[in-house]
């Protein structure tokens, strides 16, 4: 067996599994899946335990292949040495007609960069000659990025993407500004960090968040640095796993000073409701100056979502990444869109008005990379420091980064009916349903599930397989982590277990994205087959 933090455990004894308790639920499932290969049935592993999926966009990353090819040949025109190992720069002018050329029509990557172009100019007013130039020397990535923040073209491309895949029809692409970032989880870090380089939170500030929800959303707050106080809102499965008016009420407390989500949720997969997000807008009107924080990553999944930066944009901070949908997780494509008038800016001016040494901590800071520091927007601060102020002037995501995420992007844009999100919807219905259904438990099919994650209550689904006093029973006996335990150990099968989620415990999540169809219903089946252990083991003891 491999060398885990599990290989002292010479049984299946759910009393020592307390001592991982303190472990993050990523790392114990880390060493869980070491120890699937050697599971006790000799099964073939199944790990139904992350979220990356198991499916990629093929025409964006042929196209961005493509455009590489053009623009290296492009390079040729101004000189070559070393036997055409070395090329010299692209020009611009002319450079539109050029790509024309070089472009084959029939080739579906070459029709998405020629649909990409035309729609930048025929829809967006963008020159011709400044969009494929910008492509082409994006693609092959001979210079830094400029300017730091996005590339100019890119950011009309990714704004005009989200407000047709998460606005639901407000008008908001040309009211946002974009920081692309080395995925999803560079734009927390760095919305985190300058929320208290900012002095928007302080230490001891009151944060309320959304739970269940990801793990570094309730890590992070607590570390020292931020030192933040989190007031959890618990969303519950009798309510569909959506937040309560009594919950989101806590939100007009002015004490508390922002509000993190997750939509739709990670691990409970639903999209925050219609009612939901009116009673944002109402708290918003009642506690003006609340930050909210918003990652809506797993948004296209569900039909007719609409972000709460749609509904109250001037509060919100958008949190998107391109990973899950396109199956660009080793990409690291993400991004933080900002209203140009937001709150964030507006509490920086009335803190610079209000505390001379903030003023002075400023000035002294941003002085070195901007001319009127005391009027820098959030944003921009986000990404000098994400630099660390000296080396903002090579800030930015890398432009052959920018360039994937345009191009996924208008693979979307640029078509009527998006047969590719179709898809990936379809395919994590197939595998949520043949989860369910070989569990013999109804799929949950109302309106905002996304089925891309599925919560299971162990001890309720014990209940519900035969009684609830061999629920209690296993409750009052076994640790929480029993269960995901004996699956991997003796199936092979990896779950994660939810509670470092904010779930309570007993809650386990399954990923419908990375495995086939028919893993899940053999996952299914070994989860039965170990209820039929513990029920024995319960009959046993209660003769």
């Amino acid at each position: 067996m491999a060398d885990t933090a599990l290989d002292k455990f010479e049984s299946i004894d759910g009393s020592k599994l307390g001592e991982l308790s303190h472990l993050s639920n990523f790392e114990v499932t880390a060493d869980f899946r070491k120890i699937a290969p050697d599971n006790l049935n000799g099964n073939e592993p199944i790990d139904v335990g992350r979220g990356n999926p198991n499916w990629i966009n093929t025409t964006a990353r042929l196209a961005q292949g493509r455009m590489v090819e053009f623009g290296i040949k492009d390079s040729e025109r101004t000189f070559t040495k070393d036997n055409g190992s070395m090329a010299g720069y692209i020009e611009m002018d002319g450079i539109e007609d050029r790509f024309k050329e070089f472009m084959n029509p029939e080739n579906p990557a070459d029709q998405l960069l020629l649909n990409t172009v035309k729609y930048a100019t025929d829809e967006l007013g963008i020159n011709g000659d400044e969009m494929v130039h910008e492509m082409a020397d994006g693609a092959i990535g001979n210079h830094y990025p400029v300017p730091s923040r996005s590339l100019v073209n890119v950011e009309k491309i990714l704004n005009k993407y989200l407000e047709k895949a998460l606005y639901r029809g407000a008008e908001l692409a040309n009211e946002t500004e974009l920081f692309p970032t080395e995925g999803g989880a560079a734009s927390m870090v760095y919305i985190f960090n300058e929320m208290k380089l900012s002095h928007i939170l302080e230490p001891g500030d009151k944060v309320a968040i959304n739970t269940p929800i990801f793990t570094p959303y309730l890590e992070i707050p607590i570390l020292k640095e931020y030192n933040l106080e989190i007031v959890p809102l618990l969303s519950s499965e009798d309510n569909d796993w959506q937040m309560t008016d009594e919950q989101l009420d806590q939100l007009k407390d002015p004490s508390i000073k922002a509000f993190f989500d997750v939509n739709p949720t990670n691990p409970a997969a639903r999209a925050f409701s219609n009612h939901a997000l009116d009673k944002i807008k109402e708290v918003v009107e009642a506690n003006p100056k609340l930050t909210i924080v918003t990652d809506d990553v797993y948004g296209t999944f569900a039909e007719g979502f609409k972000t709460i930066y749609s509904v109250v944009p001037h509060n919100t901070l958008l949190v998107y990444s391109f990973s899950k949908l396109f199956g660009v997780t080793g990409h690291r494509l993400g991004l933080t869109a900002a209203h140009k008038d937001n709150v964030f800016d507006q509490i920086i001016a009335e803190k610079t008005a209000a505390d001379p040494e903030i003023k002075a901590e400023f000035e002294d800071r941003y002085s070195k990379v901007v001319t009127d520091p005391l009027h820098m927007k959030f944003i921009d601060r986000m990404v000098a420091d994400s630099r660390a102020i000296g080396l903002y002037h090579v800030a930015g995501l890398s432009t052959p980064q920018q360039i994937m995420m345009e191009l996924l992007a208008a693979n979307n844009l640029t078509v009527g009916d998006d047969t590719y999100l179709d898809a990936s919807r379809e395919v994590v219905g197939e595998r949520y349903n043949a989860f369910w259904n070989g569990l013999g438990v109804d799929a949950d099919e109302s309106e905002g599930n996304t089925k891309y994650y599925t919560l299971i209550n162990i001890p309720t689904l014990m209940e519900k397989s035969y009684n609830k006093d061999f629920s209690d029973w296993y409750v009052k006996n076994y640790n929480y982590l029993d269960f995901s335990y004996r699956l991997v150990r003796e199936f092979g099968a990896v779950i994660m277990d939810a509670s470092s989620f904010g779930a309570n415990k007993g809650y386990v999540r399954i990923s419908l994205a990375n495995m086939p169809t028919e893993s899940y219903a053999k996952i299914a089946e070994y989860m039965k087959e170990l209820l039929a252990q513990y029920y024995a083991e319960y009959q046993k003891n209660n003769k």
